[in-house]
């Protein structure tokens, strides 16, 4: 071939194009050789388009033809022309037509693949995919397949989607420093040895968040970024040692504007990649409510099955598992007021739900800490029967009519005097339950909510002293600045979490920028003026200076892609993710440095392996 160049990609030929000389790369997909006649799917990531190689080739070309193998990477030059009408292939966009190949050429070859890059589906049409480690090891040939693709290309296209919304909005992109000084809250930092300072580190950022606190008092008061961070903390499917995050902070903002922008960003995305629309505000719910009533502070809302609170049910039958519950006591039930019985109403699924079927679900719940997970079937009389329904015989009409329980319904219950733990556990039944029974509303494919009105402090019973629920730099809602230090358990933070199908999408809060207001949280927490002043001190100083009212959210990027495609991991969104043991098969990294290397770090204590 004179010219190799590609004239137009795999994806795009049509009917109207029918005549057209063309020069075609790509990867080959799969041939068929019906003797004298070679068929051949080329692909790149635009598309797919049929090869022939007929009478009208050369003796060189057929050659060549007979001897492509799938994923050898080819140009071809030949002439558009139209399918016969039985031959049209209507799930392929370029289905109408196929290349005429007057000429071959083969770039290079390839070896026999470790796995199959088109689609292995089982007879239920399931995928078959090989073990992550033999994907991850191959995964510049794992990311050839077509979903791969999709999920690469949709990451790209929101992350513009992202740049247009916020910068025609009047933010600023602004980098922030990858070397800083470590913080060591929350999760481990990865630490970076300095070469020219001895036995100092610097850290890898978990966030950007005081960078962009400093740029508000900077004064550029639109800030964001496509930030990479880091965390060292056990690898989970929706979590990684090394993420993306669309960093936001806004001056003289409060809430609601914070809310708006992030609702506005979200419509204007998946409008502009998906064409979806998303309604124009998003639902609210209260930490306690979310809790209450879904078991999560990020519930799963595209089905509709609310716990409700059985404390009445203590006073109608002598069950002591119940009484603990409804009694009002311990340090969640008082701290929130709240019943820690609660019950669970599924609908029309009794005659389905085998003992077996509902001992799976009390493992669920166990594995939350609950000590059990009682239950009863309404039968087809009205009456109940099963589990503990001998402690309830003659009772159905009060409590079905509290409930809203019917005929053929099975309704389930979790009793502890920790509150939030009975409704942690129910929550991962219900959570289960929407999955097991695919109780999703088809029309409501993406569900956001914002959880607002959290708690500030959580009580550690280990250290019996008080943490902060987000981070220390989230401003306390203003009518318990009076009472921060005698009554810690009562405060809730001007903060705010973004939900989406059951997953936490998004924290935020307003920030802290008064420094005795940030002290006076310092030392509630148990930090010494001397241990504030080594790890925040420079903050708090920039404080100093006229600091202006701020806050911001940060979106995770990789958690958003995975499930606008509905992955179950983030590792389907991330062209080179590590797996679970935070360790990448492909180019075996970590991996030993030379002990050279190590001198000049000033490091000793390392067992360096030997060859």
């Amino acid at each position: 071939m004179e010219n190799t160049k590609r004239t137009v990609t795999c994806g795009e030929l049509r009917a109207a194009d029918v005549g057209k000389k063309v020069v075609l790369n790509g990867w080959v997909s799969r041939t068929r050789d019906l003797g004298g006649l070679v068929f051949i799917r080329l692909r790149d990531r635009y598309g797919i388009t049929q090869v022939m190689v007929g009478d009208k080739a050369s003796d060189k070309v057929k050659e060549i033809a007979s001897s492509l193998k799938s994923e050898y990477c080819i140009a071809v030059e030949g002439v558009v022309a139209a399918r016969a009408e039985k031959d049209i292939n209507k799930d392929m966009a370029t289905g109408e037509i196929e290349v005429e190949a007057t000429d071959i050429e083969i770039f290079t070859t390839s070896q026999e693949l470790p796995f199959s890059i088109e689609e292995v589906r089982q007879k239920d049409g399931s995928i078959v995919l090989p073990n992550e480690d033999l994907r991850l090891k191959y995964r510049y040939l794992d990311l050839r397949r077509d979903p791969m693709q999709q999920n690469i290309i949709l990451r790209s296209q929101v992350t513009f989607a992202t740049r247009e919304y916020l910068t025609s909005k009047g933010f600023l992109e602004i980098e922030t420093p990858t070397f800083i000084k470590s913080t060591p809250e929350g999760a481990r930092d990865y630490l970076v040895p300095s070469r020219v300072h001895p036995g100092k580190f610097y850290s890898l950022p978990q966030s950007p968040q005081l960078y962009k606190q400093l740029l508000m008092v900077s004064g550029f008061d639109k800030y964001f970024q496509i930030a990479r961070c880091y965390r060292d903390e056990d690898a989970r499917g929706d979590r990684q040692p090394e993420f993306t995050q669309i960093d936001m902070e806004m001056s003289f903002t409060n809430r609601e504007e914070v809310l708006s922008t992030t609702e506005g960003m979200m419509q204007y995305i998946f409008k502009k990649t998906m064409n979806y629309d998303l309604p124009a505000k998003f639902d609210r719910i209260a930490w306690e409510d979310a809790f209450d009533l879904y078991g999560s502070d990020k519930p799963d809302l595209r089905f509709d099955m609310k716990m409700q609170d059985a404390a009445f049910m203590a006073d109608l039958a002598d069950f002591n598992a119940f009484k603990a519950g409804a009694a009002n006591s311990g340090r969640e039930i008082q701290r929130h007021k709240r019943s820690g019985l609660k019950a669970l109403v599924v609908k029309n699924v009794a005659d389905k739900y085998s003992r077996k079927n509902i001992e799976a679900l009390e493992a669920v719940a166990k594995t939350y800490k609950a000590k059990g997970l009682a239950w009863m079937k309404v039968d087809a009389e009205g009456k109940f029967e099963g589990g503990i329904s001998k402690f309830y015989a003659g009772k159905e009409a009060e409590i079905c009519g509290k409930l809203g329980a019917e005929k053929n319904d099975l309704i389930l219950f979790v009793s502890d005097e920790n509150w939030q733990l009975a409704c942690t556990a129910l929550g991962a039944v219900r959570k289960q339950l929407g999955k097991d029974l695919n109780l999703y509303n088809p029309k409501d494919e993406f569900h956001f909510a914002w959880i607002i009105d959290f708690p500030y402090f959580a009580f550690n019973e280990e250290t019996q002293a008080w943490e902060t629920e987000h981070h220390m730099f989230t401003l306390p809602q203003k009518q318990y600045w009076d009472t921060l230090e005698s009554d810690p358990g009562a405060v809730k933070g001007d903060l705010y979490d973004l939900v989406l199908n059951g997953y936490e999408l998004a924290s935020g809060s307003m920030r802290i920028n008064d420094p005795s207001l940030q002290q006076r949280i310092f030392k509630i927490v148990g930090y010494s003026d001397e241990r504030a002043q080594k790890a925040f001190g420079f903050l708090v100083q920039a404080f100093k200076f006229g600091a202006p009212p701020h806050g911001g959210i940060a979106p995770g990027l990789d958690r958003l892609i995975m499930l606008m495609r509905h992955e179950e991991s983030i590792h389907e969104v991330i062209a080179f993710p590590k797996n679970n043991l935070a360790a990448s098969p492909m180019d075996e990294c970590p991996s030993p440095v030379d002990e050279q290397q190590l001198k000049d770090l000033h490091i000793t204590c390392y067992d360096v392996e030997k060859d």
